[in-house]
C-alpha cells in the first residue's frame, strides 16, 4: 500500500532512494587484483638517485599506483617517488588520484630531503621516525610513533628518517600515502649537489 502525504497517494518506488553515483558489479577474480597480502609484497632498493647512498639506504615497497613514470621532453626519466624499480612492480596498479607504499629502513636512514607536486602523508607503522621539512633556511621536524600522522602540502621540502637507535639491528616501516596518478618527486637543491658531488647523479639528473 502507498504512503498517503497532503498531496495525495504516494506509491512505494517513489520512496526508494535514487542513488547519484554509478554502481558497478566486480567479481572475485577482477577484486583479487585489488589485493595485495602482505606475504606477497616485494620491496625494491633502487632506482632512485639517492638509492645508494649510506643515509638513504632503504627498501619501497609499491603498493597501490605509482605507475612507471613518464619522460620529460629531453628525454629524461621523471623521478616517480617510489623510484624505477617499485614503480614497475605495483602491487595494485590503478590510477584513481592516491599512491600507497610502504618504506623499510634501519636507524639513522631514510631519504634526503625532497619535494613533491602532490600532498605526501607519513604514519609510522612500527618504530620511531623523524619527519622534517624545510623552513626560512632552518629544518623543523616532529617526532612520530606508531599510527601518528603527518601531511605535506605539495611544495615543501621534507624527509623522513628512522630514529629508534635504541633498536640498532632491527629495521622499521613507516606508510606513505601521495596524491596524483603521476606524482613527481625532486630533490632539494643542497641534496642534489651532494648526490653530484659524491658521484650518485650527474648535474642534468641522470643516475
Amino acid at each position: 500500500m502507498g504512503t498517503r502525504t497532503r498531496a495525495g497517494v504516494r506509491s512505494q518506488g517513489e520512496n526508494v532512494m535514487q542513488p547519484k553515483i554509478p554502481t558497478i558489479r566486480v567479481t572475485r577474480e577482477e577484486m583479487r587484483k585489488r589485493v595485495a597480502f602482505f606475504s606477497e609484497i616485494q620491496g625494491h632498493d633502487g632506482g632512485l638517485p639517492d638509492s645508494r647512498h649510506p643515509t638513504a639506504l632503504r627498501k619501497l615497497y609499491n603498493i597501490i599506483g605509482f605507475q612507471p613514470p613518464a619522460r620529460n621532453e629531453g628525454g629524461l626519466p621523471i623521478v616517480s617517488p617510489v623510484g624505477d624499480e617499485a614503480a614497475e612492480h605495483a602491487h595494485i596498479k590503478i590510477s584513481e588520484g592516491f599512491n600507497l607504499g610502504f618504506c623499510e629502513t634501519s636507524p639513522g636512514k631514510g631519504p634526503m630531503m625532497h619535494n613533491h607536486d602532490t600532498n605526501e602523508t607519513f604514519m609510522p607503522m612500527t618504530g620511531k621516525w623523524r619527519c622534517s621539512w624545510e623552513v626560512d633556511g632552518t629544518v623543523e621536524a616532529f617526532d612520530l610513533g606508531p599510527f601518528d600522522v603527518i601531511s605535506f602540502p605539495p611544495g615543501v621540502q621534507r624527509r623522513f628518517e628512522n630514529i629508534t637507535f635504541d633498536e640498532p639491528g632491527k629495521t622499521h616501516w613507516l606508510l606513505f600515502v601521495i596524491g596524483g596518478d603521476a606524482p613527481q618527486a625532486e630533490f632539494s637543491p643542497q641534496a642534489h649537489s651532494l648526490l653530484v658531488e659524491e658521484g650518485f647523479m650527474t648535474p642534468d639528473g641522470k643516475y
